[in-house]
């Protein structure tokens, strides 16, 4: 590619300085970074209507030709107003433009263009303000909308942007193999490029927008396979396969479902390879996964060589000690729990004891990622709910031990084809059976007007010894019609749950207050907890039977999923009880998949495909790289073609060292935004 796209964006006609800044602002230091920052919308010119048809307060594409320009007036706080009035050859129009003399002087008396704007002022006098506008002559009626900064505007952006296309357009580059274009049916980079910013048609723009997006995410594929041959390194602690490990089987007070047992033997056989195991271990909500894990800390601990479990909260943690401890204790092998508010007595005496390797197991929070805390033979490194750790303390856990093996468990159900996008760079196994005598939840979806008796109903589960969770998702009342839980709970002990033992559980609480109620509903103190989502992860308190969840329009369908994972994780049988009063047909529509289908599987195929991939997983996004221009899984087809495509190529050019795959090993470094292939 020509050094012209990657000189200073400086280089381009009209960019000082100072637009360079703003520029870097929105990372493009270059004509080829420039060239990438794609449309978010398009404003199309192509159909304009008269003044007289516009509706005051609504956006319109007018034909205006500029009859005279005003003296630009400065009023008090050096605010510039220029006005002009334009015609549409029948009626007249002012075009009012605020603190933009540079974009005022560019129009021109006499001539005519196609302006969008919001149309204000009154029938006698109507205005367009701040208008977007092209001359009508331009032959490309479908204009590009960038993100802007401040002191870069519209038609700035576009000026540039044709610029640096022409600069490509000097020097032709692709970075698809011609017989990769044929066979998945894509347009050449170079028309993609141009048809994304100034598409000759609505098909132009789709056809170019499905390129770039099959670029963008076979880059991701390519980086996510790189970086799973790049971690195939020797690893420190293979172990010896024919260790037994029956002992713990058999001791176990139930049996291993399907799903568990292939999935300890997935993890057992790669424990027992020279290279680290990274895999992820995916189970719907109580589909036994700490019981797996335990197996992995069993083997592991027979091998001589340490585990480390690290979740999110201290809740969760404490959760996963009582389980392991409750079946690897009475096996001789020491268990212990290592959290923030443990004391500083107990976290020396628990460090000396990790360090001299007398203990086989370590539970804890990010605690037990602190740099006093060092380990004789860490080997096996197990993370709860991975997405709600930085990759900085997933890493620091990792870096304990020489190389570890490294277990991902997660309760959130993702599809197949989107967990191998999101975890290209790990192996999968998949728990998808209940434990033998866990009954489904019943699950139903009622309006507002049965609250008084699905309260009914919960007391008299209550008068059965059960307990119960309300959800609400608001901590205060706003001025919304929202339910909050402080003030739920304080109507609730006078109406609805009048004489029975509520506490309230949010997430503005402090740590050690949300443990005390935890362990209070946990010994069966407390009968009703109003929470908020705070409980979707981790709580397991297997006497809770009833959930009614408020407002239940407001949470996705895999939330709703987490949520109900609550109850049900005892012999009881147990329901789930949505309550909302929206009749929005979305809605309608989530609430009966909830009310006919308890597989997370099949829900989150569901929410995917109502959600669309950019909402699935909320701001998290699982730590993969940023993209443009393709949703992870803007289309799971294209997600497909380029997950095949990408291990054709490698298939042929491991380390894409092949001439004519230069461009893209350049480009996935960069997604990745590092070398990947070192």
């Amino acid at each position: 590619m020509a050094a012209d796209l990657f000189s200073e964006i400086e280089y381009l006609k009209g960019v000082g300085k100072a637009r360079g800044e703003k520029y870097r602002k929105l990372g493009i230091d270059n004509p080829y970074e420039l060239i990438y920052h794609i449309p978010r919308d398009y404003l199309d010119f192509r159909t304009h209507v008269p003044i007289q048809q516009t509706v005051i307060g609504s956006y319109n594409v007018l034909k205006l030709t500029i009859q005279q320009k005003n003296r630009p007036q400065r009023v008090k706080g050096g605010l510039v107003i220029c006005t002009a009035i334009a015609t549409d050859g029948i009626d007249s129009i002012v075009i009012v433009i605020y603190n933009n003399i540079y974009g005022f002087q560019a129009l021109q008396e006499g001539q005519t263009y196609y302006m969008y704007g919001k149309v204000s002022g009154n029938m006698l006098r109507k205005e367009i303000t701040a208008p977007v506008y092209i001359k009508a002559e331009e032959t490309v009626l479908i204009q590009p909308i960038y993100k802007l900064t401040q002191g870069l505007s519209l038609n700035m952006v576009r000026n540039n942007m044709r610029q640096a296309l022409d600069i490509m357009k000097q020097f032709p580059f692709e970075t698809l193999p011609q017989d990769i274009l044929r066979q998945y049916d894509l347009p050449p980079l170079m028309w993609a490029l141009e048809n994304i910013h100034f598409p000759a048609g609505d098909k132009a723009a789709e056809d170019a927008r499905r390129r770039l997006a099959f670029d963008e995410l076979l880059k991701l594929q390519l980086g996510m396979n790189l970086l799973k041959i790049r971690r195939k390194k020797t690893t420190a602690y293979a172990m010896d396969c024919t260790v037994d490990i029956s002992g713990f089987v058999n001791a176990l007070p139930f049996e291993f479902t399907e799903g568990q047992a292939d999935a300890v033997e997935d993890i057992i056989a790669d424990l027992c390879k020279d290279t680290p195991m990274n895999r992820l271990l995916q189970g719907d909500v109580g589909s036994g996964k700490t019981a797996v894990a335990a197996a992995a800390c069993c083997f592991a601990a027979k091998n001589g060589i340490q585990s480390a479990l690290m979740a999110p909260t201290e809740i969760l943690a404490s959760q996963h000690y009582n389980t392991l401890s409750a079946l690897l204790e009475p096996l001789g092998i020491s268990v212990c729990l290592l959290t923030g508010s443990s004391t500083a007595k107990k976290k020396a005496l628990m460090r000396e004891k990790i360090a001299a390797g007398e203990i086989n197991v370590i539970v804890g929070t990010h605690a037990i990622i602190q740099k006093d805390v060092e380990y004789k033979a860490l080997g096996l490194v197990i993370t709860d709910e991975q997405h709600r750790f930085g990759v900085a303390q997933r890493a620091a856990l990792a870096e304990k031990g020489n190389s570890p093996h490294k277990l991902v468990m997660s309760a959130t159900p993702i599809p197949r084809t989107l967990a191998l996008m999101i975890y290209g760079d790990l192996d999968i196994s998949v728990i998808n059976q209940l434990p033998k005598g866990r009954k489904p939840v019943k699950t139903y979806a009622v309006t507002g007007k049965k609250r008084t008796g699905a309260f009914g109903f919960l007391r008299d589960k209550l008068s059965e010894g059960r307990q119960a969770y309300v959800v609400c998702p608001m901590i205060e009342d706003s001025e919304s019609d929202l339910f909050a839980v402080k003030s739920y709970a304080e109507d609730a002990a006078k109406g609805n749950l009048k004489g029975c033992s509520v506490a309230l559980l949010h997430g503005k609480m402090r740590s050690a207050e949300k443990d005390k109620v935890m362990k209070k509903f946990h010994d069966g103190e407390i009968q009703v907890l109003i929470c908020t989502t705070v409980v979707e992860v981790g709580v397991d308190v297997p006497n809770a039977a009833v959930m009614i969840i408020e407002n239940a329009e407001r949470f996705g369908l895999s939330q709703l999923h987490q949520l109900r994972g609550r109850v049900g994780r005892g012999e009881f049988e147990s329901y789930c009880i949505l309550i909302t009063d929206n009749k929005n047909e979305d809605c309608i529509r989530r609430m009966k998949i909830m009310s006919s289908t308890t597989d997370g599987f099949k829900i989150a195929e569901e929410d995917l495909r109502m959600r669309g991939p950019g909402d699935f997983f909320g701001s998290a996004q699982h730590g993969l790289p940023p993209l443009k221009i393709a949703d992870v899984a803007c289309s799971m087809e294209l997600s497909g073609m380029a997950q095949e495509c990408a291990s054709r190529i490698l298939a042929d050019d491991p380390d894409l060292s092949k001439p004519q795959h230069r461009s893209l090993r350049m480009d996935t470094m960069k997604l990745f935004n590092k070398d990947i292939t070192g």
